[in-house]
């Protein structure tokens, strides 16, 4: 369900957009020239060794049909496994702009490895019929997809799934299914796959705390545009071929200044106001979920009628190899939905669940190099081989062969940053990881990087190790340190785990120093003394405050930083939660002005190396906009309002109001 619009590859996808031409306007005439010849070459190789089946047109239970393009060994007398990649973005095998076939090389090689490869387009994109919703719903299509291909007289009958974001969020419910021909699952990035599980109620990263993450919508302005060229219903498979060297139905959006855009109010009128098309981020849709998305709230009913994979009602049973990265979106979620299905999954499957987490950002696993730079951090050499392992993994599942992968690999293979180094555990968070709990505290003035605020451990001889203990006397006193937040002066993003916001965020996201921002007085910060050793923070973040406010309803963000010895300050993640749901996210409670709340913020993740002489740091603030939409404060709908409300919030410390930051540290 994700945004990038940049090249990738298919078995294992560098972003969501499986096939997306690379921008070619700068090359010269002869580099032209010889791109064009590379790409006639392979297309020239796999038409030696492939029987090429394109725009195959699918039936589905309701008539509409999905086009697909199918790419199998020439040898008919064996029967084959199937790698199947359904997506909502554009695989014409015709560069229509270079006049050639674009790459084909992916196909090439999982046809020389023996596999029928099978790329589709959902519901609703390109040249399949329907109307579009979320994840290709309805769900049954999964269902009907997979029965035809596993009927085909050149299937095996196993299929095993593959892709990146939109081509991997999909997956989980389709799992859930419990077709008989889906034997593994390898997803990618798949955050905004899931529904519901553990703390996570984001219904496909719709929401973290209860408010909207924005960099989902300017995604949906190129998604959800239904008045688009079709096909009638009658045309020939022929035909659709040359059609494809015509058109390859990749609609050119007129580019939007985004970070502009989101400042318009309202907020349901985001797509409209620069002129995007009508569709379910805000209008009722004929499809599955009924459109409207942003008029909804965490638990609207609409968010399980669709293609989310929602835990308590959808059990998954086959093994899956899920990858995730440090910077992403989603990867709370991940974790949490990984974590999820080793617990619950019946039989051998249980035991058939193995995760990859690197450091970089949305979809980007191949870009790591020798010296991975994410934002502006360098996190060392995070390369891994990718395609082995996808391939060795399905050789192992869906040809049945005894290459010891499960035996060679180990459950959980995590990159921390800081160490630069991939680790290894069976259990996420590895295992002996402990939680350690930092108190915030303050003299009343802990608003920006030269405030007073800091945070201690009241635990002599912990993990941390620092040289000193708060004095539980300072607790005594409640000395609240207040911000003002203004929804339209936010307090803007800077980097982050974001996905594809490269004209919305600096940085398109990633580790950025955050020393500028915290020179906000609509920031509080709190900063431990320099660690005495290294440290290993592995797992979940979890941040309590005691909050107050003078106004109905408004948010708190927190973010959690590595301060260098030189002052550095890299973000690692960050989160926010919506105060009307502080209690859940079923029902809306108002705040009283003055009243004192309990509110734990949805956890964040990391895994990070906090060397001897950094220090730990925590962020405070009311908005991290547009990573997350503004709150006006008026307890109103939000997304229909065009007036807001100045709210003072208050962050308590002390005996009474323990506020605190709960960090997962692995021993050494």
């Amino acid at each position: 369900m994700r945004y990038c619009r940049v090249a990738a590859s298919l078995l294992f996808v560098l972003s969501p957009v499986l096939f997306a031409q690379r921008p070619q306007q700068n090359l010269t005439p002869e580099e032209r020239q010889a791109l064009i010849a590379k790409r006639e070459s392979i297309e020239k190789q796999l038409e030696d060794v492939a029987i090429i089946d394109r725009k195959v047109m699918v039936p589905m239970r309701d008539g509409k049909r999905m086009a697909a393009d199918i790419y199998r060994p020439k040898d008919t007398s064996k029967k084959y496994p199937i790698i199947f990649s359904r997506t909502p973005y554009n695989f014409n095998f015709w560069d229509v702009r270079m006049g050639t076939y674009r790459d084909m090389s992916t196909e090439l090689d999982a046809v020389k490895r023996g596999y029928v490869l099978v790329e589709m387009n959902e519901r609703g994109h390109f040249f399949s019929e329907g109307n579009y919703d979320i994840l290709g719903a309805p769900l049954a299509d999964a269902d009907d997809q997979l029965n035809w291909m596993s009927l085909q007289p050149w299937s095996n009958g196993k299929i095993g799934l593959i892709g990146c974001s939109s081509t991997a969020e999909w997956q989980l419910a389709a799992a859930s299914l419990g077709n008989k021909a889906l034997t593994t699952m390898i997803p990618q990035s798949f955050g905004a796959g899931v529904g519901k599980v553990g703390p996570y109620n984001e219904q496909g990263n719709w929401y973290r705390g209860g408010a909207v993450q924005m960099l989902f919508i300017d995604w949906l302005y190129g998604e959800q545009n239904q008045v688009r060229p079709m096909f009638p219903p009658d045309t020939s498979q022929a035909d659709l071929i040359k059609a494809s060297k015509m058109f390859d139905l990749a609609a050119q959006m007129p580019p939007v200044d985004w970070a502009k855009a989101f400042e318009h109010l309202p907020e349901k009128d985001f797509i409209s106001a620069v002129d995007g098309p009508k569709g379910i981020y805000s209008d009722v849709m004929p499809n599955t979920t009924g459109g409207a998305m942003i008029q909804r709230t965490p638990n609207d009913p609409a968010w399980r009628k669709g293609g989310l994979w929602q835990s308590d009602t959808m059990p998954i049973n086959i093994p899956g190899l899920w990858f995730m990265t440090w910077y992403d979106v989603s990867t709370g979620p991940n974790l949490a939905a990984y974590n999820f299905v080793r617990e619950h999954a019946k039989g051998e499957a249980a035991n058939e669940q193995y995760a990859v987490i690197a450091p970089t950002l949305h979809c980007q696993y191949k870009r790591a190099s020798e010296h991975t730079v994410v934002g502006e951090r360098d996190m060392g050499d995070a390369r891994l081989d990718y395609d082995e392992i996808t391939y060795a993994w399905f050789d192992h599942f869906l040809k049945g062969e005894d290459n010891g992968m499960l035996q060679k690999t180990p459950k959980v293979q995590y990159y921390t940053m800081g160490l630069n180094k991939w680790q290894h555990s069976d259990t996420w968070p590895p295992e002996g990881a402990k939680p350690v709990t930092l108190t915030l505290t303050s003299q009343g003035h802990a608003n920006t990087l030269h405030g007073d605020g800091a945070l201690a451990s009241t635990t002599k001889g912990d993990l941390l190790n620092f040289t000193s203990t708060l004095d539980k006397k300072a607790l005594k006193a409640d000395l609240a340190d207040t911000f003002t937040y203004d929804p339209m002066h936010p307090t803007p993003s800077y980097g982050g785990n974001v996905c594809c916001a490269a004209n919305t965020i600096p940085g398109n996201g990633g580790a950025l120093d955050q020393r500028k921002m915290e020179e906000r007085q609509d920031i509080v910060v709190y900063t431990s003394e320099p660690l005495t050793k290294d440290i290993e923070v592995s797992g979940p973040i979890t941040v309590t405050l005691y909050v107050s406010a003078d106004v109905k309803d408004t948010d708190v963000t927190a973010k959690l930083i590595d301060v260098q010895p030189d002052g550095t300050a890299y973000n690692l993640d960050e989160t926010i939660q919506r105060l009307r749901y502080r209690d859940g996210d079923d029902h809306m409670v108002w705040l009283e002005k003055g009243k004192v709340y309990k509110v734990t913020l949805t956890p964040m993740n990391t895994s990070n190396w906090f060397a001897a002489g950094h220090r730990i740091r925590l962020e405070v603030a009311g908005s991290n906009f547009p990573r997350f939409d503004r709150n006006l404060n008026t307890g109103g709908n939000n997304y229909d309002e065009t007036t807001s409300v100045v709210a003072h919030t208050s962050i308590h410390h002390s005996s009474e109001y323990p506020s605190t930051v709960t960090l997962t540290v692995v021993p050494r």
